[in-house]
C-alpha cells in the first residue's frame, strides 16, 4: 500500500510526524510546505509546495496553481490513500485522491478543541475516515471517529 502523508508546516507537520512509524512500514511520501524555517527530516520522499495564506491578495491564483501541482504529484506517485492533518494546502491533494477513488483519512488538528477548522469543514464531506482528537468535537462532526490525541 502506498500512502501520501500531507500536512502544512508548523503544528500540522509536527502532528503528522507522529505517524512516521506508519510511514516507515509502507511505501510512502510526504507533501508539505516549503518554508524559511528549514525542511523536514522525511528525506527524499518529500514534496514541497508553496506556502499560501488565504488572506493574501493573490490567494485564488496561488490556490489554483496549487491544485495543478497537487495533481501532478498524485498522478506521479499514485497513492492508495492519503492521510492529512491539514491545513488548507492539503485540500487539493485530497480532492485529487477523491477523484481517483482513493481513500482519504483526515485528522482534525489537536488544537481544535471546540470549533472546527476551515480545512476540517472542507474535508468532512469527502473524507472516508474523519478523526477528531477531542470527544467534544463529535458534537460538531457527528459522523467522525474519536481517535484521541496522536501526540
Amino acid at each position: 500500500m502506498k500512502i501520501c502523508f500531507a500536512a502544512s508546516s508548523g503544528g500540522h507537520l509536527e502532528e503528522i510526524s507522529c505517524l512516521r512509524p506508519i510511514a516507515e512500514e509502507h511505501d510512502s511520501f510526504l507533501v508539505t510546505e516549503k518554508t524559511t524555517q528549514g525542511q523536514t527530516a522525511w528525506g527524499e520522499n518529500t514534496y514541497y509546495l508553496r506556502q499560501i495564506n488565504r488572506k493574501e491578495k493573490w490567494f485564488i491564483f496561488h490556490f489554483i496553481a496549487l491544485f495543478f501541482k497537487a495533481g501532478k504529484i498524485i498522478k506521479k506517485e499514485k497513492p492508495d490513500c492519503i492521510i492529512s492533518t491539514g491545513a488548507l494546502m492539503t485540500y487539493p491533494l485530497c480532492v485529487w485522491c477523491k477523484l481517483r477513488k482513493k481513500k482519504i483519512i483526515y485528522i482534525e488538528s489537536f488544537a481544535r478543541v471546540d470549533e472546527p477548522s476551515l480545512t476540517g469543514r472542507l474535508m468532512y464531506p469527502i473524507a472516508d475516515l474523519f478523526l477528531v482528537q477531542w470527544e467534544d468535537m463529535l458534537q460538531i462532526f457527528p459522523k467522525a471517529t474519536y481517535g484521541g490525541g496522536i501526540f
